[in-house]
């Protein structure tokens, strides 16, 4: 059952990859380029996962999934949204940064140890594969998971926050477009809750339900930004 979701979930996120490279390649703008990076990260991380559960656990694989799904997706979302209601300068600073220390947070996952086998069915968990963030801290890859990802959601739905207050009676359409946005970005962070609990289809389902909601989010916002 999870390797279907799995690939619906690819299916759907790499959909809106091709959607938003045809709308970047129509009218180059800068949200527009952040958003298609995270989906690009997204799309590959499904399709990994698929991958993953169809034919059996690598490190290479698993390492991939990891970095560009638990790690990197979701800042360039919120870079995305930051381009989109605070301006280019912003936006652009956040992407310089995300880059360089998201090239250096997938360097720590390609290079840190296995403390323990990969399965040979399901979906390996950080926490079983990756020592501790107490014993490496910052020279583990789940230290970068947790710091990528309370940033990238503090910028999500801070920015979805400040987006309401500041459009809400010029322009709604770009409150919802974030608001949907923030949802598509949190839906696979509340799978990974059941994940942890070992509900490995919930997880692969909330992917799925992510990539819609994040295509639904980035049809009203960049409609409402021309």
């Amino acid at each position: 059952m999870e390797q279907a979701l799995a690939v619906l979930a690819a299916t759907a996120a790499t959909g809106l990859l091709v959607d938003l490279v045809r709308s970047y390649r129509r009218r180059a703008r800068p949200h527009v380029q952040a958003w298609a990076i995270a989906m690009a990260l997204y799309a590959s991380a499904s399709w990994l996962l698929a991958i993953g559960l169809i034919f059996g656990w690598s490190p290479l694989v698993f390492r991939l999934f990891y970095g560009f799904g638990a790690i990197l997706s979701v800042p360039f979302l919120g870079i995305g949204s930051a381009y989109l209601v605070l301006g280019a300068t912003p936006g652009r600073r956040l992407l310089e940064w995300f880059s360089v220390t998201g090239v250096f947070a997938l360097f720590i996952t390609f290079t840190a140890p296995l403390i323990a086998p990969l399965p040979d069915s399901g979906i390996p968990a950080g926490s079983d594969v990756f020592a501790d963030i107490g014993t490496v801290g910052p020279t583990g890859p789940r230290f970068y998971a947790l710091l990528f990802n309370v940033v990238g959601t503090l910028l999500l739905v801070g920015l979805a926050a400040w987006s309401a207050v500041r459009f809400w009676r010029t322009n709604r359409r770009l409150v919802a477009g974030n608001v949907l946005i923030v949802l598509g970005g949190l839906f696979p962070a509340f799978g990974g809750s059941l994940f942890a609990v070992g509900d490995t289809s919930a997880f692969a389902l909330s992917l799925f339900f992510g990539a819609g909601l994040l295509w639904a989010g980035f049809r009203v916002a960049g409609g409402a930004a021309r």
